[in-house]
């Protein structure tokens, strides 16, 4: 039987290994948070999820609770794959892999479809992306589905469903090395508070986020001051699935010098809180004028509009 170890707990790993699992294979998840901290950076969202999408028809087979009252006063529009393309073009700068953009998009809905086979439940995103607007909901954006639960509604449904199909899941223990032989990966080197220990593998999947979490990379690719910053997510994003597949020889790609970033609370903890979730967020300022904690401009406060 095929041997697959997934490094990471969020939303990816959890979804690489139900789908490994699901082709047959022993599957075994490395979390490096404990068990009450897991999910990585997915447990902080909001739990949105963008779609392709023609109209309710499409989004029927998502979502099971709304009634037909609901149904009826509400126009969810639609979003075409064109427009997902455009979008993801639009806030990257058009930096965005291309082929790996057209597979996001066209298999944007078969993937929710199933992940709601595997325990994920969806809601029409009311509370966050919809107006009423001449006497019914309508949506902004294209975002019209939500995570029931949020982001840890949703790492709690998938962990479920891994633990149900019999994944094994190691919380509390940290990938540190990928074990190379002959120039193919063979397993990976993990330590926990306990011991340390090799697992073997037919195939290692990364799903161990960013770096978001280690201040002298965020100095380093970011910037001076971005070493500063306060971390929205998970403190356990530090670059160690980066890490391992450089110096196994992987090549490094992307916008080093980029990230996602939100304007943040200045009295939020240095990390995120589970228990607080993205309530720390102050984003509402399209209409105002936005200045840093020297009174600078801080950025063109009006290029876009959300919602």
């Amino acid at each position: 039987m095929t041997r697959v170890v997934v490094i990471g707990g969020g939303n990816a790993g959890l979804c690489a290994a139900i789908s490994a699992r699901e082709q047959g294979a022993d599957v075994e998840l490395v979390e490096r948070a404990p068990k009450h901290l897991r999910g990585g950076n997915s447990a902080f969202t909001a739990g949105l999820m963008r779609t392709a999408y023609d109209g309710w028809d499409d989004l029927s087979e998502l979502i099971d609770m709304l009634s037909d009252s609901e149904i009826a006063e509400t126009d969810f529009g639609s979003y075409s794959r064109e427009e997902f393309l455009d979008t993801i073009g639009r806030v990257t700068g058009y930096r965005c892999d291309p082929d790996l953009a057209d597979t996001l998009t066209t298999l944007s809905r078969p993937t929710l479809r199933w992940m709601r086979e595997h325990g994920v439940r969806f809601a029409a995103s009311y509370g966050r992306q919809a107006f009423r607007h001449e006497g019914r909901f309508r949506f902004w954006g294209g975002a019209v589905l939500e995570v029931v639960g949020g982001g840890v509604g949703l790492v709690d449904a998938l962990f479920e469903e891994a633990e149900r199909m019999g994944i094994a899941i190691r919380y509390g223990t940290r990938a540190v090395e990928l074990l190379t032989e002959d120039g193919s990966i063979r397993g990976v080197r993990c330590v926990s508070s306990r011991a340390r220990v090799d697992l073997d593998a037919d195939s290692v999947v990364l799903a161990a986020g960013g770096f978001q979490a280690d201040a002298e990379w965020r100095a380093k690719y970011l910037g001076p001051g971005w070493d500063l910053a306060k971390v929205r997510g998970t403190r356990f994003n530090t670059g160690d699935g980066i890490r391992m597949a450089l110096a196994a020889g992987g090549s490094p790609s992307g916008n080093w010098s980029g990230c996602h970033a939100v304007a943040w609370d200045q009295n939020a903890p240095e990390f995120g809180d589970l228990a607080v979730g993205d309530g720390f967020q102050k984003h509402s300022y399209p209409c105002g004028i936005l200045v840093n904690s020297r009174g600078d401009r801080f950025v063109d406060e009006g290029a876009d509009f959300r919602n």
